[in-house]
């Protein structure tokens, strides 16, 4: 299991209590300025704010490496990864767009 994916699962598993009527997902936002990749752990309960608890940064700044991190994340949380800040970028490997949809706040 490659470093990064560890410390951002096992940030994760404690915070991730399978409540009821409670919608939980990953966050990746891409810094241009800082060249860093952010991951957050988000969840809300229906009829209450959003949370979002900051897991890690990765400061590998390739689009390849986050790639394989965020491939090795979903096979081990199955949670959804939402992805802010790649408007236009497409994955290396897969040839995909990364981000399909636009955030009112890029």
């Amino acid at each position: 299991m490659n470093k990064d994916v560890k410390v951002i699962n096992d940030r994760l598993q404690p915070r991730f209590k399978r409540v009821s009527q409670t919608r939980y997902w990953l966050q990746v936002a891409d810094d241009h300025y800082g060249q860093t990749y952010n991951f957050f752990f988000n969840y809300q309960r229906k009829w209450q704010r959003l949370k979002s608890i900051p897991l890690h940064t990765i400061t590998t700044y390739d689009l390849a490496y986050l790639e394989t991190v965020v491939s090795e994340l979903q096979t081990l949380t199955k949670l959804t990864i939402d992805y802010v800040g790649f408007t236009d970028q497409v994955w290396p490997e897969r040839q995909q767009l990364i981000q399909k949809k636009r955030h009112g706040y890029e």
